[in-house]
């Protein structure tokens, strides 16, 4: 009996130990392959830790070379007066405050003359520039013509449909072409002229025939000038010779003048006021160079700031690729009365309020 007990003892124990070796076996399989998991998770979590590296990688390279790149601007300038150097000024100005020096300029001036400003503007594009001003309209056109491709800005310009010979104007070129205006509301400078000269009946304008932003702007204001009572009569010039003379008929015939935007005039500011000034004949200016240089009053704009509105315009294009097809021209943001005191004094005008005083060159 005691014999056949412990057969049965020993029989269940070695039962047991099989189940317990079975379970350790199984324990040891679901190790191993947690064990395996856990390092095929980990080789994944690295793998797409390097792509995800990688592409940081890449994205700081190319932040890198667009950090890196720079930028050429070729600036043509029409004539050198205090207007357009202004303007050229605040273009600059606005650039470099952005791009500091990633930004270089070949700035040229062609004197006034329109053939010049064509061949400034195709050197320019031979050179493959990134972006051409044209300050002035003819500096505009012949940037316009040397290029389709290159973005060309325009400031310093009256009306941006009489330059480009585009009837329907609406805003936007659907072309490479964008800049800023500088015209003044014409309105508002016969409504300037009505308050400082009230008894004055005859007006004459002055300006220079072969500039399309003058003829525009004489027969914009002239209508207004009708409409108030006054007698207007236009006295051109061709170019800086004839100024004098032109200017001593316009005196002779007229109790004041008015001269628009136009270059040649305000580049020839010295030879209008030793003819005007002995006569006597007030000139009210249609900009502020103007003004100083001859002039009794104007309602203005600051060129600094035109030019610096259209340096923001370059750096849209440039840098954050703007496109200029679509960009509508732009304005000046502000217009001001300003009036020369030592001209109204001696010309016994009584200035009312509202005009800021400047001071003559």
């Amino acid at each position: 009996m005691k014999k056949k007990m412990l057969s049965v003892l020993l029989a269940a124990a070695m039962t047991m130990s099989l189940i317990g070796c079975g379970s350790t076996a199984d324990t040891a399989t679901d190790t191993t392959e947690t064990t395996e998991t856990t390092d095929a998770t980990e080789t994944t979590d690295t793998a797409d830790e390097a792509t995800d590296a990688s592409d940081a990688s890449t994205d700081a390279t190319d932040a890198s070379a667009d950090s890196d790149k720079t930028y050429t601007v070729g600036i043509c300038q029409l004539v050198q007066h205090e207007a357009l150097d202004a303007a050229t000024e605040g273009f600059k100005t606005a650039l470099t405050d952005k791009l500091g020096d990633k930004v270089t300029f070949d700035e040229q001036n062609a004197a006034g003359d329109a053939p010049t400003c064509s061949t400034i503007c195709t050197t320019f594009v031979t050179n493959d520039y990134d972006l051409i001003l044209g300050n002035a309209t003819a500096a505009l056109q012949a940037a316009v013509a040397a290029t389709d491709t290159i973005p060309v800005l325009g400031t310093s310009i009256t009306d941006y449909g009489t330059a480009l010979g585009v009837d329907d104007w609406t805003g936007t070129t659907g072309k490479n072409i964008s800049g800023t205006t500088d015209l003044a509301p014409l309105d508002g400078q016969a409504d300037c002229i009505a308050e400082l000269f009230p008894d004055a009946k005859n007006i004459g304008i002055l300006y220079c025939s072969s500039e399309p932003n003058s003829i525009y702007q004489s027969t914009t204001i002239k209508g207004y000038l009708e409409e108030k009572g006054y007698t207007v009569t236009e006295y051109t010039f061709s170019d800086s010779n004839d100024v004098a003379a032109v200017t001593q008929s316009a005196c002779d015939n007229s109790d004041l003048i008015y001269i628009p935007t136009d270059n040649t005039a305000a580049s020839c500011t010295e030879a209008i006021n030793n003819v005007a000034d002995p006569a006597g004949v007030p000139i009210f200016a249609g900009e502020e160079g103007i003004a100083k240089g001859c002039g009794v009053a104007t309602l203005s704009i600051s060129y600094y700031d035109l030019g610096y509105k259209t340096g923001e315009m370059a750096y849209d294009i440039l840098v954050n690729g703007a496109d200029i097809s679509t960009m509508e021209v732009q304005s000046a943001p502000n217009f001001t009365k300003e009036y020369i005191k030592d001209r109204a004094d001696k010309l016994g005008i009584t200035v009312p309020d509202g005009y800021t005083e400047i001071t003559a060159e």
